[in-house]
């Protein structure tokens, strides 16, 4: 199929993805939020924590471990942050009282970063002093090139009070490099994804070889440095080269993981698994499934075929 057309199709659903309008049309029309979210099961756990912590057991029964994000970012104020912090407190006790082999991923917005930075530090300590209660791992998420400085500054002040945060840089931004240098300096995990959020184009490296290059930078630089690293990739020569660097680097299970969202080429990271590698599959849940089912399917074009099958069944 025509490269052109495909991103130009992508670059189509990451407006959309981002088109609030859209999101509260949809949300408020009963007919059309069952059917468009038939799309949307194949990639989230559910709306519910508990539908997702199924999911979730079911996974970790068959040898992965998971992770888990409540859906959410851009809240705008004081109660709705605190009432995503109260379901992250939530997801940390049901962790702890069924026994889940998970993490939890969280986007600092959700929790007050547009209201203030007090706000989020306040509701990042708040789980992160139930979750250190517990040993249970919290990764915080990327997010938009305006809010990195915000992210990083939350995530290097609470490395310095918490060994269970753990941070996510993206290998597309050109910053990264120096980023980088600064945060294996602390002892957080260090999740590498490429990148998706859309920047000006000096910003950040297009899709590509160079991209894939840069990507495979920073897990030699983790692996070498045996630095704790997640391998967020669904790229299958990426995953091939990592597993190479893996074993000529002899590194042992517990500092690195090899991670896939639910439901977008999972077979690779089963097959990964069978290998004895440590494989996770990162679960999200919520309502706010609208940009997420969008942003996939952006990834991956070919796949709305996929979700036009999945709104008929």
């Amino acid at each position: 199929m025509n490269q052109d057309l495909l991103k130009i199709g992508a670059d189509a659903l990451r407006k959309a993805a981002m088109n609030d309008k859209a999101k509260e049309y949809i949300l408020s029309d009963t007919m059309l939020y069952k059917t468009i979210k038939k799309a949307a099961d194949r990639y989230i756990g559910g709306e519910t924590l508990n539908e997702t912590i199924l999911k979730v057991k079911h996974q970790n029964k068959i040898g992965f471990k998971c992770s888990m994000e409540f859906m959410g970012e851009n809240t705008l104020t004081e109660k709705e942050a605190n009432e995503a912090t109260n379901e992250f407190i939530r997801m940390v006790q049901e962790i702890k009282n069924q026994a889940l082999h998970s993490t939890i991923s969280l986007d600092l917005s959700h929790i007050g970063l547009a209201v203030s930075k007090d706000l989020c530090s306040q509701n990042i300590r708040t789980i992160l002093e139930a979750a250190t209660n517990h040993n249970i791992e919290v990764i915080i998420s990327a997010e938009g090139i305006e809010r990195t400085d915000d992210v990083l500054e939350t995530y290097k002040n609470m490395s310095k009070v918490f060994e269970n945060v753990s941070i996510t840089l993206q290998a597309y931004l050109h910053r990264t490099k120096d980023d980088f240098k600064d945060l294996l300096q602390e002892k957080g995990r260090i999740r590498i994804v490429k990148g998706a959020f859309e920047t000006p184009s000096h910003l950040s490296i297009p899709r590509g070889k160079e991209l894939d290059h840069a990507y495979l930078y920073y897990v030699d630089q983790l692996l070498s440095n045996n630095h704790k690293c997640s391998i967020a990739t669904h790229h299958h020569e990426i995953q091939k080269e990592a597993v190479k660097l893996v074993k000529s680097y002899n590194t042992k299970n517990e500092i690195y993981e090899f991670e896939s969202l639910y439901g977008i080429q999972t077979e690779q990271l089963t097959a990964l698994k069978e290998q004895g590698l440590p494989a996770k599959l990162y679960f999200v849940y919520g309502k706010e499934w609208y940009l997420y089912l969008c942003n996939r399917i952006a990834e991956y074009p070919m796949y709305l075929f996929r979700a036009l099958n999945d709104i008929v069944q």
